[in-house]
């Protein structure tokens, strides 16, 4: 459980992908293998002020020199498996996204013109020599994307409200295996295109649907709300069962329930609007 702390970390949610070390090639899984026997692994909230170190110096390091050699270990029926964290893919990618996210002056204040052709260029180069390469985390900043949701059941639901001794953060995730994610999108799928013929939420569900088949099938899937845990009052957050109201929605639609599923989307929208827009709050 991560301990609070005085570091305000940026609010963001992430999905997340945990391989068997069997999926890895040789060299990497001997490296996992050590990593996961550590008993100091660093946790996300490390990453993150690493991240946000780097932005300090002047020009700021907008994405990390070196990958990095850390990962999130868990363990699944006696099998240890990894998530790497990629930070420095990552970075490459959240930079590129960076532009639909803050006006150009703005974002030119923040990270300059040249830093950022920069690292475009890093990357491209990257690139040729690692066209297959893909993170084995999503983020979010603000939201959990409701394609996320479909990917996991409310029975899967773990909620710790924090506190106590030891000063420990709230934690609320979805943990499911990879074979079960697969089928739930599978039918989400076949749900919303029978009831609508296009919209975001069918390409947000085709894009994650397509990036699980990307890893080894006995993987697992996480849904970690990460540091929003923070942007939401604990009542709220205790409160919060997203997951079950996509998959009332989904179940309404198969059933032609348009009546119910706008119910249940509606909840959604409202529950996470709200998140958004404390984004803008003074």
């Amino acid at each position: 459980m991560p301990k609070v702390s005085s570091v305000i970390v940026p609010y963001a949610a992430y999905l997340r992908v945990y391989e068997p070390l069997a999926a890895f090639p040789d060299e990497e899984r001997a490296h996992w293998t050590r990593y996961a026997r550590r008993p100091d692994r660093p946790s996300y909230q490390d990453e993150l002020r690493r991240s946000l170190a780097d932005l300090l110096p002047t020009p700021p390091v907008a994405v990390p020199v070196h990958e990095s050699a850390d990962a999130f270990v868990a363990e699944v029926d006696g099998v240890v498996c990894v998530c790497p964290w990629r930070t420095r893919l990552r970075g490459w990618q959240a930079l590129g996204d960076l532009a639909e996210d803050f006006p150009e002056p703005v974002l030119d204040a923040l990270i300059p013109p040249v830093v950022r052709r920069q690292s475009a260029q890093d990357y491209e180069r990257w690139l040729e020599r690692n066209p297959d390469a893909r993170p084995w985390i999503r983020t979010a900043t603000w939201q959990v994307p409701i394609n996320w949701f479909v990917l996991v059941s409310d029975a899967e639901r773990e909620y710790d409200g924090g506190g106590g001794e030891g000063a420990t953060a709230p934690v609320l995730r979805y943990r499911t295996p990879m074979v079960q994610a697969r089928r739930r999108v599978a039918r989400g799928l076949r749900a919303l295109r029978e009831a609508v013929d296009e919209g975001p939420l069918i390409d947000g569900l085709v894009d994650v649907g397509r990036w699980l088949e990307e890893f080894h099938p006995r993987s697992l899937v996480e849904l970690d709300y990460g540091g929003l845990v923070h942007a939401l009052p604990t009542g709220e957050l205790e409160a919060d069962h997203s997951a079950a109201d996509v998959a009332e929605g989904i179940e309404a639609l198969r059933h032609g329930d348009g009546v119910t599923a706008g119910a249940a989307y509606g909840r959604l929208v409202e529950r996470w609007r709200a998140v958004r827009d404390r984004r803008s709050a003074n």
